[in-house]
C-alpha cells in the first residue's frame, strides 16, 4: 500500500462526511433542485456532468484494460457522484499497472 491508498480513504470518508451533512440539511432531491436554484448553479451541475461523463468512459476503458468489471462503479457514478470513481481507484489499486491485451 503507498501514500496514495490512505489518501484516497480520506477523501472517501471526508466527501462522505460532507454528503451525509448536505442530505441531511436538504434530502437526496434538495441536493438536485438546489442545482438549478439559478444559471450559476445550473453551470456548475452542468460542468459536474460532463466530468462525470468524462470519468465513466475513462473508468469502462481503464478497467476493460485490467480485465475488471466497471459497471458497478459507473452506477454508483451515475446515483451518487464521485463515490463511484473513489471506490472505483481503491478497487483497482491506485498502482497497479495496466495490462496489455495481447
Amino acid at each position: 500500500m503507498t501514500w496514495k491508498t490512505p489518501v484516497l480513504i480520506f477523501t472517501l470518508l471526508a466527501f462522505g462526511l460532507l454528503t451525509y451533512y448536505a442530505m441531511w440539511q436538504v434530502g437526496y432531491i434538495g441536493i438536485f433542485t438546489s442545482s438549478f436554484a439559478n444559471w450559476g448553479t445550473a453551470q456548475v451541475f452542468g460542468d459536474l456532468v460532463v466530468a462525470s461523463v468524462l470519468i465513466m468512459v475513462w473508468m469502462v476503458s481503464d478497467a476493460r484494460a485490467r480485465g475488471l468489471n466497471a459497471w458497478p462503479f459507473v452506477l454508483v457514478t451515475l446515483l451518487a457522484g464521485s463515490f463511484g470513481v473513489l471506490f472505483y481507484l481503491l478497487r483497482r489499486g491506485v498502482d497497479t499497472p495496466t495490462v496489455q491485451a495481447v
